[in-house]
């Protein structure tokens, strides 16, 4: 990873028994983890022929079916976390990803390998259990900096593994990668065993002692509510992408266009640390600016018309993904200070790939009626309407802190 985000493993020190090797540890397992998971669905256009569905037609219902499934199950699993440890819930999600790869790598038909992918989606969710894990022996602005790391990690895989699946792909076909890619899955799994279980929290209300135990401090409302916006505002221009800058640039090179949809996601890789310690103290500030800059990276897609232009937008954009990410994960580590931490991140989880799904089904609407630039356009009004809330909120917060 980058500069920015070693510097974000240096500081991630654990106050219940995780230190920084075991935390970036475990951000390692959750990148090779999600190789399969981020590096194969690009591909299902490549897979689906050998199943039976020659032109790909499912392929856009086949890539969200994973994420619908994940986001309903996540709220059950957290609540399991809670209840019997988040250690073992971690590893159930890391063998239910190896379970599921395997089945559809083995899946010989559309039905089979669409089973393949509900069961990695609900046997999955390992992002919601890795910050579950966490939340459970960090907190405050160490959280927030494993949680900033966590991200970094995603957008690691996002960028190499579609690079990985096409290298490969001359040698082994896209569809029985799923076989190979169980095995790191299963790897994670082996190397987060040897890790301590987390020390339970102390839940809000009254201590054994009959003190006052740490009462929760975050807007799960607010976070909620700006999870949901910020997902929804930059996914809704992943889908429609590439025809998009292919029908703006007749002749571009696939590689272009790759690296085109990855520079936001370098944003990240590049600035993530620097983005935390700058706001740290002030994440309302942080998401506000963040959907600020999303909704002018996502408006500056409609004039471009050059690779220069193109790239200046994604550039914005990605300015906005790092610090919307950064400072989502800020508001999260406050929110889970005093709750629960598998049942809260669970629910974000579910409110995040919700954002998702809803995302994708507005892009193709809008993408189907209006064209390609449709969606980046709707992008815009609703990051927009995010970072209006995010301004009211911290006025709001500003308030209650000068009383």
């Amino acid at each position: 990873m980058s500069t920015a985000a070693a510097e974000l493993t240096m500081s991630a020190q654990a106050p219940a028994g995780l230190g920084r090797r075991q935390v970036h540890a475990v951000a390692a397992c959750y990148f090779v983890a999600s190789f399969a998971a981020l590096g194969l669905p690009p591909f299902l256009t490549a897979i689906l022929p050998g199943l039976g569905d020659a032109d790909g037609s499912w392929a856009g219902v086949l890539y969200i079916v994973p994420t619908v499934f994940s986001g309903l199950g996540a709220p059950f699993w957290g609540r399991l976390a809670d209840r019997f440890g988040r250690k073992r819930l971690l590893l159930r999600a890391q063998l239910g990803l190896t379970v599921s790869f395997l089945l559809a790598g083995w899946a010989d038909s559309l039905p089979a390998f669409t089973v393949a992918l509900v069961l990695q989606g609900f046997l999955g969710g390992t992002f919601a259990a890795t910050n579950g894990y966490l939340a459970a022996a960090l907190e405050g602005s160490q959280l927030s900096k494993a949680l900033t790391l966590m991200q970094g990690a995603a957008r690691a895989s996002l960028v190499a593994a579609p690079i990985l699946v096409g290298a490969l792909s001359p040698w082994i076909s896209p569809h029985r990668q799923y076989l190979v890619m169980a095995i790191l899955p299963l790897t994670a799994a082996a190397l987060l065993s040897l890790l301590p279980e987390p020390a339970c929290p102390k839940p809000a209300g009254r201590t054994a002692d009959g003190g006052t135990a740490e009462q929760p401090t975050g807007s799960l409302k607010l976070l909620y509510t700006l999870e949901f916006g910020f997902v929804f505002s930059t996914i809704i221009s992943f889908p429609y992408l590439v025809s998009l800058v292919e029908g703006r640039l007749p002749g571009v090179n696939g590689t272009v266009t790759g690296l085109l949809f990855a520079l936001p996601h370098l944003c990240y890789l590049a600035a993530a640390g620097r983005v935390h310690t700058r706001f740290a103290d002030r994440p309302r500030t942080g998401i506000a600016l963040g959907l600020g800059f999303v909704a002018l990276g996502l408006a500056a897609h409609w004039p471009a018309h050059s690779l220069l232009t193109f790239v200046l937008a994604r550039l914005l954009l990605g300015v906005g993904l790092t610090l919307g990410l950064v400072c989502l994960s800020v508001l999260a580590a406050e929110a889970a200070r005093g709750r629960a931490p598998g049942r809260m991140f669970g629910s974000l989880e579910f409110v995040s790939k919700g954002g998702a799904v809803a995302a994708g089904v507005v892009a193709a609407l809008v993408n189907g009626a209006f064209g390609a630039t449709a969606p980046v356009l709707t992008g815009t009004v609703a990051a927009l309407a995010a970072a209006l809330l995010a301004l009211l909120s911290r006025r709001s917060h500003s308030d209650v802190l000068s009383r």
